[in-house]
């Protein structure tokens, strides 16, 4: 059951943590996805974050637009010279290089998948396929209800369902399987996502999911083409306390 060996725990009865996701980083700083200068992007993200006294920063995949090693150095070095102070975790997108991403997880970079606190857990999905679109492994489905036995906040990078756009056809292969799998633990108090570059909301058998726009670029909504908008770099916000979870997403001026 390796890929949540390793957890990571706060001595606390709340956490407060952001998700930020596809960064598409190049591995010149200079270099730019769709007109938009990525590491820009993401070293204001990081600035912003570095004053919510934070408790942690999930990365939600697709880190890379070259798919350089040194993109991903570029990820560690932004983190790195950026005045943010808590750990970053991170988990895979289709964009991603497993082998990279461990390579860089060192320090403040954590490679741990399962985050425990006083409350609850937090796990990290591999959506990871053999294609764009996602797949979850069913040893990994039987790992994930293993580890199901506390209060759960669930992350993964592709969209388990349709968000009726151009991105569906890259979306999680066998997202309601895995859906499921999660309502019928009965212990899952909601999702996260990335991949789809915009904020979504949608609601699976009582389960809440939240999609979180890119620190990149913003596929327009409601259309079977596939168009970009530079809305500005955003990241989530998400509170979890004895009364619950409260997130919201923060867009940062272009």
């Amino acid at each position: 059951m390796g890929w949540f060996k390793e957890k990571y725990e706060f001595n606390q009865a709340q956490l407060r943590i952001a998700h930020i996701t596809d960064t598409h980083l190049f591995a010149n700083d200079g270099g730019e996805y769709f007109g938009v200068n990525t590491a820009q992007h993401l070293g204001a993200v990081l600035d912003t974050l570095a004053q919510l006294n934070l408790d942690a920063v999930i990365f939600g995949g697709d880190l890379t637009q070259d798919h350089t090693y040194g993109s991903y150095q570029l990820f560690a070095r932004l983190i790195a010279d950026s005045k943010l102070e808590c750990p970053l975790f991170w988990l895979p997108g289709n964009h991603d290089e497993i082998d990279y991403l461990l390579k860089i997880s060192q320090g403040q970079i954590q490679h741990a998948k399962r985050i425990v606190f006083e409350l609850g857990q937090i796990l990290l999905v591999n959506s990871k396929g053999p294609t764009p679109a996602g797949w979850v492994e069913t040893s990994h489905l039987h790992e994930i209800e293993k580890h199901s036995e506390l209060p759960s906040v669930v992350f993964c990078h592709h969209n388990p369902l349709s968000i009726a756009g151009y991105l569906d056809k890259h979306m999680l292969e066998n997202g309601p399987q895995l859906l499921n799998r999660l309502v019928d633990t009965g212990q899952i108090l909601g999702l996260f996502h990335g991949h789809v570059h915009h904020e979504y909301q949608f609601m699976f058998r009582g389960l809440s999911l939240y999609a979180t726009p890119a620190t990149s670029i913003q596929f327009t909504k409601n259309t079977e083409q596939w168009q970009q908008e530079n809305l500005g770099a955003a990241y989530r916000l998400i509170s979890w306390t004895k009364d619950g979870i409260q997130t919201e997403v923060k867009w940062l001026e272009k």
